[in-house]
């Protein structure tokens, strides 16, 4: 656990992973996810905070991106991860990131997913710009992350993850392309699947 004992996040929320849409993973409707298609999954996760505040550092206007991979019959299916925290903040506002997106802060992350990070292979200061307006989704970490949405994937019945929490379902997609070229995490998938929404996190 950190020191960051009092903090709160909010934003918009979009990833894109290795699945078929609709991701498996996620609740479709009042059917709870399951294994991944193809039995690992390749992840990128982004957030782009609106409002943030860590002990009253303030972290509005910041973005964190959290690439990684797991084996579903790995056992506890750990993440291995690299977290890419926006170079535009400061080496305090990064260390908050840090602490908040890797769970070690405790709270809604934690909770949320930051419980299944098995490995941090890195945590790096990078350019990270996001788009996340309505099926126009793009996220790029210079030189090492690249996705974008090429189209929603339309479902009729309402569609969750609980990565930003089941309470607040999104838009399924499918991802034009999807890109990671870093030290230990390597691969590049066309069409697959992503998901946009909002979150709000607090210690």
């Amino acid at each position: 656990m950190s020191n960051y004992n009092s903090w709160k996040v909010s934003g918009t929320y979009y990833e894109v992973c290795n699945c078929e849409a609709v991701c498996p993973c996620r609740r479709l409707g009042d059917k709870n996810g399951g294994r991944s298609t193809y039995g690992f999954c390749d992840f990128a996760l982004s957030w782009h905070i609106t409002k943030g505040q860590a002990n009253g550092l303030d972290l509005g206007n910041l973005s964190v991106v959290l690439a990684g991979s797991y084996n579903d019959d790995e056992q506890g299916s750990p993440w291995r991860v690299i977290l890419y925290v926006d170079e535009s903040g400061d080496v305090l506002q990064q260390q908050a990131l840090t602490a908040i997106f890797l769970g070690h802060a405790g709270g809604d992350t934690a909770k949320n997913f930051a419980a299944a990070i098995g490995e941090v292979f890195a945590v790096r200061a990078a350019k990270i710009e996001l788009e996340h307006s309505k099926n126009q989704e793009r996220m790029e970490v210079k030189g090492f992350v690249s996705a974008a949405t090429a189209q929603p994937d339309l479902t009729d019945q309402p569609v969750s993850c609980g990565i930003p929490g089941h309470d607040r379902p999104g838009q399924e997609i499918v991802a034009d392309h999807f890109k990671v070229e870093d030290e230990n995490l390597k691969w590049v998938v066309n069409g697959r699947c992503g998901f946009a929404t909002d979150f709000a996190y607090r210690s």
